[in-house]
C-alpha cells in the first residue's frame, strides 16, 4: 500500500532560544542572540578549565580585523570553530589588525598578536598581507581562519591568493576533517579542509565549555609598502540623511510610541544618525517607506540601533537581528524588543530624547 508522503518544515536546531523557569526551550523568533537571556536568570558561572596547557606542536590562525577595540560576532564564532578543532596539541593563534580589547581567554584563544600598527582608515592591503606573511614565518600555522564577511573576507581571499594557498569560501559546517559549502540550491559539497577557510555565519556556537591561555604575544612590526598605482583620498563620512540605512553604522529608529517628530529629527541630527521606523509609524505617514526596518522593509547591520518607542514586532526584529548593539526604550518592559535589546531604558521616549540632547550639545559645548 502506498501511503502519501508529509513534508516536514526543517528547523534549525541552533536557531536562538531561551530557557524557560520550567526548563523548556523557547524560540525567540527575530533573534539573533536568544541563548544569552538564559546568563540573567542563571547563578553565577562556574570557572572553565583552560582547553590545553601544551606543549604545542602546531597553530590554527585566526585573522580577524577588531571595531573599534571590540571583535565582531563572526570572530568569535571563528575562533570558537578554531578552539573546537584544535587537538591538545593545537595552539589557538588570534591574528587582530588593530587594537582589541576582548577577553580572548574566554573566547577560547591561547595566544593573541595585534597588529597596533594597523589603520582602518588608510588603504593597506599589501601592508595587511605582508605582516601575516611575516606571521606565517614565524608561526607556521597549519590553518587558517577568517570570517567570511567585509574585510576579514577580502583579506582572507587576497592572501590565499598572493600565498598560494588552497582556498574555501562561505563554509558552512566543519568537522575534524571535511568542511561543507554550498554548491547549488539545495545542495552542499563536502571536501577536505583547506589551508585558508572562510567561515559563514553560524557555523559554530561561541558557548563553549572551556577557555584558552589568553597570552599576548608581540607582534611582527607592522610592514611600510606602498600601493602601485593607487593614491589614498583618505576616507569621507557619509552623509547619515542620505545614507543608505544598510550602510548606516549608527540608526535612530521611531515607532508608535514617538509622537515629537521634530525632536526626533532633532536629536538624530545632532547626535549623526541615520532615520529608521516600524511599519506602524510608517504606515501612520509619519516617516517614507526607504525608513521603514524589518522584513518587509530594510535589514540592517548597524553597530548602534536606538530604537524608540519600539514594542518590536517579529518583522521588525527579523530586520535588526545582524545590529551589534540595540538600546530599546520603552514604557514596558516586557515589550518583545527586550528580549533582543542589549539595554532596555523603561522611559518615556520624549523625556529621554529631550535629556539625551541636552547632553550631546553640552558635550559638544565643552572646550
Amino acid at each position: 500500500m502506498n501511503h502519501p508522503t508529509t513534508a516536514l518544515r526543517r528547523v534549525d536546531p541552533r536557531r536562538p532560544a531561551i530557557i524557560t523557569p520550567q526548563g523548556l526551550r523557547r524560540i525567540v523568533l527575530g533573534s539573533s542572540e536568544g541563548e544569552r537571556l538564559v546568563t540573567s536568570a542563571a547563578h553565577a558561572p562556574l570557572a572553565k578549565p583552560v582547553r590545553s596547557a601544551g606543549p604545542f606542536s602546531e597553530v590554527t590562525l585566526v585573522v580577524t580585523h577588531s571595531d573599534r577595540g571590540a571583535l565582531t560576532d563572526l570572530a568569535h564564532q571563528a575562533i570558537a570553530a578554531a578552539a573546537i578543532l584544535a587537538a591538545p596539541h593545537t595552539e589557538v593563534v588570534l591574528a587582530v589588525l588593530g587594537p582589541c580589547h576582548d577577553d580572548v581567554a574566554a573566547l577560547g584563544v591561547d595566544r593573541v598578536v595585534v597588529a597596533d600598527g594597523f589603520d582602518a582608515n588608510q588603504y593597506q592591503p599589501s601592508a595587511c598581507v605582508q605582516w601575516l606573511q611575516d606571521l606565517s614565518a614565524r608561526l607556521a600555522p597549519r590553518r587558517w581562519f577568517f570570517a567570511d564577511r567585509g574585510a576579514d573576507g577580502q583579506l582572507g581571499r587576497r592572501f590565499a591568493a598572493q600565498a598560494g594557498l588552497r582556498c574555501a569560501c562561505g563554509v558552512a559546517e566543519l568537522d575534524a576533517d571535511s568542511l561543507r559549502i554550498p554548491a547549488r540550491t539545495g545542495q552542499d559539497r563536502l571536501l577536505p579542509h583547506a589551508d585558508v577557510m572562510l567561515l559563514a555565519k553560524g557555523v559554530a556556537s561561541t558557548a563553549l565549555p572551556f577557555v584558552g591561555q589568553g597570552v599576548r604575544d608581540e607582534a611582527p612590526r607592522w610592514p611600510v609598502v606602498s600601493e602601485r598605482g593607487v593614491e589614498d583620498l583618505g576616507v569621507v563620512t557619509g552623509d547619515p540623511a542620505t545614507m543608505a540605512l544598510e550602510e548606516a553604522d549608527f540608526i535612530l529608529a521611531a515607532g508608535n510610541g514617538v509622537n515629537d517628530l521634530p525632536l526626533f529629527h532633532t536629536l538624530a541630527q545632532e547626535v549623526g544618525a541615520a532615520v529608521g521606523a516600524s511599519r506602524v509609524a510608517v504606515d501612520d505617514g509619519r516617516f517614507v517607506r526607504a525608513q521603514q526596518i524589518g522584513a518587509t522593509g530594510k535589514t540592517v547591520t548597524a553597530s548602534g540601533y536606538l530604537a524608540l518607542g519600539i514594542s518590536g514586532a517579529v518583522q521588525h526584529l527579523q530586520g535588526i537581528k545582524d545590529c551589534r548593539h540595540v538600546i530599546a526604550v520603552n514604557l514596558d518592559a516586557s515589550a518583545p524588543i527586550a528580549r533582543r535589546a542589549n539595554l532596555t531604558v523603561v522611559e518615556d521616549s520624549r523625556s529621554l530624547m529631550q535629556a539625551l540632547l541636552e547632553l550631546v550639545r553640552q558635550h559638544k559645548e565643552a572646550p
